[in-house]
């Protein structure tokens, strides 16, 4: 795996680190096809059962390169048609696996770097963190994934006026927002992510993935479509070892010791 994304895998998680600290883990060429072999690897990866984003130095993710957008400015359509599929499918990926996927914030996130933050179904955040759409500011429009992610989180209105303005937004005030889901001190982030992770990977993990589809998918369907997606995703997990087991250690009073491979 390139350094410019670290993956580290142990006791059933992934660890994916943007590495790129001197350069505030911008989405450049060498970045983005790093991320890509990461996701892939932990697609194909039947034994991790949750996954944390982190990223390496005071960035988060900056978002696209500006310095190769200058470099194409005669023709920065043709580089960006080239750039963004392979990672919207990369996103598009991470987003759609079928275990929590967590990601730590560290500091400021612009441009994609908001589409990456946010496709986690769970995002912490450090004081440090603040987040500005920026695309406009300088003639372009939100890629990643941003204005989807971005708008499921915060309704159509804010969406607009944060890629709008391009003011940036406070750790609090993503918090206010639903944007993130906490917010701790810098020096806690790490420890409090690596702990939720963990949780997460000693979890039923079939269940959650069923629960991660019911829940994408929610807004897409009437109730009666959705109440029998959300039956048939019942009797899915009546039929598992981990049913078995959730209900019987309830019975007996202790915690539950689910079943180490996926279900």
């Amino acid at each position: 795996m390139s350094s410019a994304v670290l993956l580290d895998r142990r006791d059933g998680i992934a660890v994916l680190t943007l590495n790129r600290p001197e350069r505030a883990n911008v989405l450049d060429l060498e970045l983005s096809a790093a991320l890509i072999a990461a996701v892939e690897a932990v697609a194909e990866d039947a034994t991790v059962r949750a996954l944390l984003l982190r990223a390496e130095g005071r960035h988060f993710c900056a978002g696209g390169d500006i310095g190769d957008f200058v470099r194409s400015r005669d023709d920065m359509g043709t580089l960006l048609d080239t750039h963004i599929p392979p990672l919207h499918r990369a996103i598009e990926r991470l987003a759609g696996l079928p275990i929590p996927v967590v990601s730590a914030l560290n500091g400021p996130i612009g441009g994609g770097g908001i589409g990456l933050a946010l496709c986690a179904d769970i995002v912490l955040a450090a004081e440090s963190m603040k987040l500005r759409g920026g695309y406009s500011a300088i003639g372009l429009t939100p890629d990643v994934g941003a204005s989807w992610f971005l708008t499921r989180r915060v309704g159509v209105a804010r969406a607009k006026e944060i890629f709008f303005t391009n003011a940036p937004l406070s750790a609090q005030r993503c918090l206010d927002w639903g944007i993130v889901s906490a917010v701790w001190p810098d020096a806690e982030l790490g420890a409090r992510a690596d702990a939720l992770v963990a949780s997460l990977a000693r979890g039923a993990t079939g269940a959650l993935g069923r629960t991660k589809r019911l829940v994408d998918a929610a807004p897409l369907h009437s109730l009666a479509e959705h109440l029998d997606h959300e039956h048939r995703a019942m009797v899915a997990s009546g039929h598992t070892p981990d049913a078995v087991e959730g209900v019987t250690a309830f019975a007996e009073k202790r915690v539950p010791v689910f079943d180490r491979k996926p279900a």
